[in-house]
């Protein structure tokens, strides 16, 4: 299984990005995916989730209304838009396999959020 993260970086208050990851060594289609994040001295947060045909979505507050989850099944992307980002979105980002934040992550991206 692996994960690869992609996306991250540098944004000003009140900017975009699009987080993406790519999964192999695993049937993509059949499984649900989900965004956590990590920020400096903090616990792993799950913010997003999306079931295996992209029906189903879970937002957490801190990201809800701001944020937008999608999947490619036949590429093996899952995708995490964020809008209005705010200093306190600042963190690492993992893609994780499943619904969750348990679940086999990635190595994770460096979102900061910083003027």
């Amino acid at each position: 299984v692996q994960l690869v993260e992609s996306g991250g970086g540098l944004v000003q208050p009140g900017g975009s990005l699009t987080l993406s990851c790519t999964g192999s060594g695993f049937t993509f289609s059949l499984v649900s995916m989900s965004w956590a994040r990590q920020a400096p001295g903090k616990a792993l947060e799950w913010i997003s989730g999306i079931d295996r045909d992209g029906v189903k979505t879970h937002y957490s507050d801190s990201v809800k209304g701001r944020s937008s989850i999608s999947r490619d099944n036949n590429k093996n992307t899952v995708n995490l838009q964020m809008n209005s980002l705010k200093p306190e979105d600042t963190a690492v980002y993992y893609c994780v396999l499943g619904w969750g934040r348990q679940g086999r992550r990635g190595q994770g991206t460096l979102v900061t959020v910083s003027a």
